[in-house]
């Protein structure tokens, strides 16, 4: 897996989120520089969790659509003498 990283615009709206989350839920004003740090060690110490996660769901939702394929593939066989 390579590093997790985001476009400025995306880090922009992460930060902004952390520090709305920090105020509304904790009663405590975070600054941008905090924020972004907070957001990088997530990505580096947390996001391989659902990186993972999400991998394991991709892989899941293709091997229930593979089977489904094989199934539809088995119905059109054409019955032989």
């Amino acid at each position: 897996m390579s590093e997790i990283k985001f476009s400025k615009d995306e880090m922009e709206q992460i930060v902004s989120r952390i520090k709305q989350y920090f105020n509304d839920e904790l009663d405590q004003d975070i600054g941008g520089f905090e924020a972004e740090f907070l957001t990088d060690f997530f990505a580096k110490e947390i996001g391989p969790h659902f990186y993972n996660q999400g991998l394991a769901d991709a892989l899941a939702l293709f091997n229930e659509k593979s089977e489904e394929i094989s199934y539809s593939i088995q119905e059109m066989e054409q019955q032989t003498r």
